[in-house]
């Protein structure tokens, strides 16, 4: 028996392993990719109310980092190269702002349909939607898939290995399922408010999303069950076991699938997307000898930071796909305060369209040696970098400078760069829009 509920203390949320780097509507190949050779689709059930979070906009509405979190959860899709399809299914009322936020970031995959007046409703409404057997206007291609995938659109931290599980299990068993263990006791209350018995927690399971049926077990499930089922009913795998006799194979998922319910949830999903996504950074240094001698300094000091830095002399060539993977990038200039440099990228990184799904971070890290100061023009002026943010910033890419002086004295020298990498971490995780376009001092 298993019992349906959110596994994770929403207080502790598990992090995810990897965030999909990919851009909206963009499969992200990557090279242990899993090959799938059977159609699968996805439907997400988008029309809950957020009541619980005490806020006025749905919870998958709610945006952090300049995009709602139902667009995290598509992205986490859409980066799956063998899923071919998703359909949202949202309130009749809701379905402008859906269309809209798949426009703005340009989601591929995707098709909104209008949802019921329950849960199993709206579900039923995605999977006919997937059979060309919903109404007019909501009808996709009618070949409909193999597997359909089921989960919540509240759920942003799904990886593609599990998936591929769950995808799989389903095609062979007709149903399959994730769960976790239970971490409270279930007890059973009496109608006067009265312990009645309790559950042996270990012989019990929380059922989680997301679920896989191949299309003709969910479609006779929704075809079978009774009108009960449709208005109070929530597990989709016990109805594939009562109306279709499929016993679903039970997965144990990964902690990163815990469930956006309250207020707190929000902020702790923006967390950890900051956290993803300042891991790493690009650094290029343009082929000097004294940049690449800064960068490698600042590898070796970013590491003691929980941060990776790779460093390349430009983006061209074999390099370019650093354009389509990384989130923040270093641009080490030395002896010259041209932002050419930095402007050059900024074009190869909008031309790349990589600001649509998050803020894109670039830092201009300038070295100047130690005469340079007392040499006319050849400092950076402050008033340059704010109005080449400015426009950057318009663009989604926040652009931060650091200026650095060559010091003969090596102890001196090594907190300087100590110091360099330290503010390019937080920089690049707290992406603070108040210090864009000012140039620090280390």
């Amino acid at each position: 028996m298993n019992m349906e509920g959110d596994n994770c203390d929403p207080d502790r949320p598990a992090h995810p392993g990897i965030f999909p780097a990919g851009e909206g509507g963009q499969s992200y190949h990557q090279p242990w990719e899993r090959s799938v050779d059977f159609p699968v689709s996805v439907v997400l059930p988008a029309g809950g109310t957020g009541e619980r979070t005490g806020l006025q906009t749905p919870k998958q509405f709610c945006s952090f980092l300049g995009r709602p979190l139902i667009s995290y959860t598509i992205q986490s899709f859409e980066r799956v190269s063998w899923i071919q399809s998703i359909v949202v299914v949202v309130a009749k009322e809701n379905m402008d702002l859906m269309t809209d936020i798949i426009q703005r970031f340009q989601h591929r995959k995707v098709r909104v349909v209008p949802g019921g007046s329950t849960r199993h409703r709206s579900i039923c409404n995605g999977v006919l939607a997937l059979g060309g057997q919903g109404e007019e206007e909501e009808r996709l291609p009618a070949d409909k898939p193999k597997v359909v995938i089921i989960h919540d659109a509240v759920r942003p931290f799904v990886e593609e290995d599990f998936l591929y599980k769950i995808a799989m299990a389903a095609k062979e068993q007709g149903a399959a399922g994730a769960i976790r263990p239970l971490v409270s006791t279930v007890i059973a209350t009496t109608s006067e408010g009265y312990l009645d018995h309790s559950l042996e927690r270990a012989r019990y399971r929380a059922s989680e999303m997301p679920q896989g049926f191949t299309y003709d077990v969910i479609y006779q499930a929704y075809q079978r069950c009774t009108e009960s089922d449709f208005d109070f009913g929530t597990e989709c795998l016990h109805l594939a076991l009562q109306y279709c006799g499929t016993n679903a194979k039970l997965i144990e998922g990964p902690p990163t699938l815990w469930k956006v319910t309250y207020k707190r949830d929000l902020a702790a999903a923006e967390s950890i997307i900051k956290e993803t996504l300042s891991r790493s950074a690009c650094v290029i240094t343009g082929g000097s000898a004294g940049a690449v001698t800064l960068a490698d300094a600042l590898q070796k000091a970013a590491g003691a930071l929980d941060m990776e830095l790779d460093v390349v002399p430009d983006l061209k060539g074999d390099n370019g796909r650093y354009l389509l993977k990384e989130w923040n990038f270093i641009q080490v200039s030395v002896n010259h305060s041209s932002l050419s440099e930095v402007e050059s990228m900024l074009k190869d990184l909008e031309a790349a369209n990589r600001a649509l799904l998050h803020p894109l971070v670039v830092i201009w890290v300038h070295l100047s040696g130690s005469d340079e100061l007392s040499v006319s023009g050849r400092t950076p002026e402050p008033a340059a970098i704010a109005d080449v943010a400015s426009a950057a910033k318009l663009r989604n890419i926040l652009l931060y400078g650091i200026q650095l002086h060559q010091s003969k004295d090596t102890e001196r020298w090594e907190r300087s760069v100590l110091r360099v990498a330290e503010i390019t971490s937080a920089l690049i995780r707290e992406r603070s829009p108040a210090l864009v376009g000012q140039l620090l001092q280390a």
